[in-house]
């Protein structure tokens, strides 16, 4: 079975066909910095990551572009967001900009988002947009009124064919607050903005200080860096109008080509059934959610869901992945000590066939249309075997327990990304094994001087705490209850 993916250019899941054979360039919509970032961001990018993971692991060379908006970014009230949060911060906006493009860069660090390969930046690719926007005023797609510039909607008939919205049934505005008689037709949006005297972020151009429209900034990002035509565009679905129909839009007309052949929208992230958002003020930052869960478990919670369908946050869905999670790494943390123990031989060969029916059944499962819930459950069903196995006192040589681990390891590791390399996925988990290790060392110590009542009570302790010790005849192995 080859790569199939949902289009939502087309409405329809397509045989995946890069551009170039082996090669595939994806651009996403990154963030606005002007806040810190929220679950709903880290649904986005999670699920980019996980696919960006998945066709590297396909054998793809990947060049992933995510855009950094520092500037342009305007709300209803025409208020561009980082000046805003400049002035409440008592702050100017450029600092407003690195303070949260490092918080933004820390969460997805802290979530094991794999970085792009490019980040560029709105504002130090103003050239690049004054370059195209001459090109739509020389073919006649934009036009000049008091210092800013618009792109006029009436003059591209695909207007609309992402949202599959007519022209005539779109609301005025797309984030664009002017004066009525600035613009031609209500739907036009603004490549340029004329700027205010009191308006601090502002460049020169051929057509006074100003700074460039929100739209503009990923149509000449992605064209610089990717080519006029490209493989895979990205984003959210709430951005799929106005700003993906306006990237369109001015791509495709400046260039005489299509801008990307596949689009992949992510669902929201929602709060009681309603899109969490900083406007709503229904939002929780990564920051405070890493408080308190794993990063793995917040992935762990947002593969659960279809990138492309919504997903309710709440604790009890987060305790329900933890449970999830800790099943599955209970199973590798086994495995691994099994595997520091264990002989060079075929021992226990007879499960390889289950090896590769699991290995199968996520490949399935992640080519179509990159199917994260079904893979998740493949390996839910298959870690359910692997501890049977481990479990059954069966002699398992070292050979098919790396096979399992390899599983583990490239699958729900490297893809997914909720499995770490090593039994413990970080520090912390590294000193908390280690603090384990000594109070199992101390209960066996106990024993052999006929202590019980100490040593019952060391593993009452630990499964107060939700440490389970099973004694066996080669030692004492423990696992997190779950």
């Amino acid at each position: 079975m080859s790569l199939r993916i949902f289009n939502v250019l087309g409405r329809e899941k397509q045989e995946f066909v890069p551009i170039e054979p082996g090669r595939v360039n994806m651009y996403v919509c990154g963030p606005t910095v002007y806040d810190h970032a929220h679950i709903g961001h880290a649904k986005s990018y999670v699920a980019f990551d996980v696919i960006v993971r998945y066709l590297r692991y396909s054998g793809y060379d990947v060049l992933y572009v995510q855009n950094i908006t520092d500037v342009g970014h305007l709300l209803e009230t025409g208020e561009d967001r980082i000046l805003r949060k400049a002035r409440q911060a008592q702050s100017v906006p450029m600092k407003i900009v690195e303070d949260y493009t490092r918080s933004y860069f820390e969460d997805m660090d802290a979530l094991g988002v794999v970085r792009p390969d490019i980040s560029p930046r709105a504002s130090g690719h103003i050239p690049e947009q004054i370059k195209m926007i001459e090109t739509l005023l020389a073919k006649g797609h934009a036009y000049v009124v008091n210092g800013s510039v618009y792109f006029d909607v009436t003059s591209d008939p695909d207007y609309g064919k992402l949202s599959n919205r007519r022209l005539e049934e779109q609301e005025a505005g797309a984030r664009d607050t002017v004066r009525a008689d600035e613009k031609r037709n209500p739907e036009d949006f603004a490549l340029w903005k004329k700027a205010e005297p009191e308006h601090i972020l502002r460049w020169d151009s051929p057509w006074g200080e100003g700074f460039p429209g929100w739209h503009i900034e990923c149509s000449a990002m992605a064209k610089k860096y990717l080519g006029t035509t490209f493989d895979i565009h990205g984003g959210g679905i709430d951005n799929i109008f106005p700003h993906n129909e306006c990237e369109i839009a001015q791509s495709e007309s400046a260039n005489d080509a299509p801008f990307a052949n596949y689009w992949l929208l992510v669902g929201s992230l929602t709060v009681d059934g309603v899109k969490m958002s900083k406007s709503l003020g229904n939002f929780r930052t990564i920051k405070d959610a890493l408080q308190s869960y794993r990063p793995e478990v917040i992935r762990t919670f947002l593969l659960t869901a279809h990138y492309s369908n919504p997903i309710d946050y709440s604790d009890d869905a987060l305790q329900a992945a933890t449970g999830g999670w800790e099943r599955i790494n209970n199973a590798v943390r086994l495995l691994r000590r099994t595997m520091a123990g264990a002989p060079q031989s075929e021992a226990g060969s007879d499960f390889l066939p289950r090896v590769e029916e699991a290995r199968r059944a996520f490949i399935e499962a992640m080519d179509d249309d990159f199917n994260t819930p079904r893979a998740l459950a493949g390996l839910q069903e298959f870690t359910r075997d692997v501890n049977a196995l481990l479990n059954s006192g069966q002699p398992l040589g070292l050979a098919i327990l790396t096979a399992i681990n390899a599983v583990y390891t490239t699958l729900g590791g490297g893809v997914l990304g909720i499995v770490g390399q090593s039994e413990a996925a970080s520090s912390d988990g590294q000193r908390e094994a280690a603090l384990v290790e000594l109070l199992i060392a101390m209960r066996a110590q106990a024993r052999v001087n006929k202590n019980y009542a100490e040593s019952d009570r060391i593993r009452s302790e630990l499964a107060r705490i939700g440490i389970v010790l099973e004694d066996r005849p080669d030692g004492t192995i423990w696992r997190v209850q779950s």
